[in-house]
C-alpha cells in the first residue's frame, strides 16, 4: 500500500497552494530522505539568479536524487522549503512548481522564511521525505 494524503473537512482546501494537511505512511515502508536541493547545475553552480527558476531546478533535483533510489515524485510525503526573505510574490513559483510535479495530490509542505541559506546565491531550497511501498 503506497502512502496517503488527506485533507479534512474543517480545515481550508490547500491543494492550490501546493500541499496538504497530512499524510500517511503505512508499516513496513521504507523512508528515503532527500537533504535539502537548491537551484543547482551537476557542477553545484547556481544556474541562475531568478527565484523561479531556482525553484524549477531544485525540484528537478529532487526528481534526480529520487531516481538514484528507483523513486519519483510521486513517493514524496513531504516537503520542507526554505525561502530567502520570503514574500507572497515567492509563493507562485513555489505553488506551480509542487503543481507541475504533484497536481491535485501534492505532499504535506512547510515553508520557512530564512535570513540566508549556504551561499549568497541560493534563493530556495528544498528537501524531501520519500516513502518506498
Amino acid at each position: 500500500m503506497a502512502h496517503s494524503l488527506v485533507n479534512p473537512d474543517g480545515l481550508h482546501d490547500p491543494v492550490p497552494f501546493g500541499y496538504s494537511h497530512t499524510a500517511t505512511v503505512p508499516d513496513g515502508t521504507e523512508l528515503v530522505l532527500i537533504a535539502g536541493q537548491y537551484g543547482s547545475g551537476p557542477d553545484g553552480a547556481v544556474v541562475s539568479t531568478g527565484f523561479a527558476q531556482q525553484v524549477k531546478q531544485a525540484f528537478h533535483n529532487i526528481g534526480i536524487a529520487l531516481a538514484a533510489h528507483g523513486l519519483d515524485l510521486s513517493h514524496v510525503v513531504q516537503l520542507r522549503t526554505y525561502v530567502v526573505d520570503h514574500d507572497v510574490s515567492k509563493l507562485g513559483p513555489i505553488a506551480g512548481a509542487v503543481q507541475e510535479g504533484w497536481g491535485d495530490e501534492p505532499p504535506t509542505q512547510t515553508l520557512i522564511g530564512v535570513a540566508s541559506l549556504a551561499t549568497p546565491d541560493v534563493l530556495f531550497e528544498v528537501e524531501a521525505l520519500a516513502a518506498r511501498p
